[in-house]
């Protein structure tokens, strides 16, 4: 029976949003005086009077922005290696690692930046579906590479990444209306399962 799984990550398999925490590791100074200035932009989106990608975008432009990839991959090792296993949920990590591997892909499909979630894909031995961050000439443009995935878009970027894979069963794990899209899809989708 050939199985595909797809988890969200933050809240599903973490405990925490891991954006500000990358952010905070990374620079906390810096975060600090860009998180007081984006407070304005963060009470607009709860009132839903911004646009989340645009945010997004602009909080972590304004730590990351113009520093080179060697150093954001360094520190997202660093990371990594800090909060690896701590931040993700134990039983979880218990679900993932009786993955019967020969007869399943794995999708960690996420709105968060592939640079900072790459190396937990890596560990969990799963495929990374996430918002892509944009570098040129080895340097973070503050740019996305297409839209955030969140939403409708997880879902677009799972079919991109499977093609015209045939399973007999998709499970999606999420915890969040930007998920709900990938829920729906799938013939068994658990909201708040590790909860």
């Amino acid at each position: 029976m050939k199985k595909l799984y797809c988890f969200d990550f933050d809240g599903t398999l973490t405990y925490k949003d891991t954006m500000f925490m990358y952010l905070k590791f990374y620079d906390s100074t810096k975060y600090r005086i860009q998180f007081l200035r984006h407070v304005p932009l963060f009470i607009l989106l709860k009132l839903k009077l911004a646009e989340t990608e645009k945010v997004k975008k602009s909080f972590i432009g304004s730590i990351l922005k113009g520093q080179t990839q060697e150093k954001i991959e360094m520190k997202s090792k660093q990371f990594f290696e800090h909060h690896y296993p701590r931040i993700v949920r134990e039983n979880a990590l218990d679900f993932i690692q009786n993955i019967d591997r020969n007869n399943t892909q794995s999708l960690l499909v996420t709105a968060s930046l592939d640079i900072w979630v790459k190396p937990f894909a890596e560990k969990l031995k799963m495929q990374l579906v996430s918002t892509r961050a944009e570098f040129k000439n080895g340097v973070f443009t503050g740019n996305f590479i297409g839209k955030n995935c969140n939403g409708k878009e997880k879902l677009i970027r799972i079919k991109e990444e499977i093609h015209d894979s045939k399973y007999d069963k998709i499970i999606a794990f999420g915890d969040t209306s930007g998920d709900k899209p990938m829920l729906k899809w799938a013939n068994e989708g658990h909201y708040q399962f590790f909860h």
